[in-house]
């Protein structure tokens, strides 16, 4: 009887490992041809040295790689500086 279990489990197991490994059927879109409306032009940045094709600055320059260093600075919904963060305290003098 101990035999049967453990038979019957062992099945039970590979049967759930099998089905793990397949992966579902997805539906394909069928390929379309490019339009030159297809990138938004939302993604497009002024860059301080040489750009990319899509507009993109191109980080193997040293120039656009200090440009993207310096972090915006943490500004409240009114514009003010945030007080939160530290590069916008005010040095402490002793």
């Amino acid at each position: 009887m101990k035999k049967i279990v453990i038979i019957a489990s062992l099945l039970l197991a590979f049967a759930g490992i099998s089905f793990a490994q397949t992966t579902p059927a997805t539906a394909k879109k069928p390929k379309t041809a490019k339009t030159a409306t297809a990138k938004p032009a939302a993604t497009t940045t002024t860059a301080a040295g040489p750009a990319k094709k899509d507009g993109t600055p191109d980080m193997r320059y040293k120039a656009n790689k200090d440009a993207a260093k310096t972090p915006p600075a943490h500004l409240k919904a009114d514009g003010t500086p945030d007080k939160r963060f530290k590069e916008n305290k005010p040095a402490k003098t002793n």
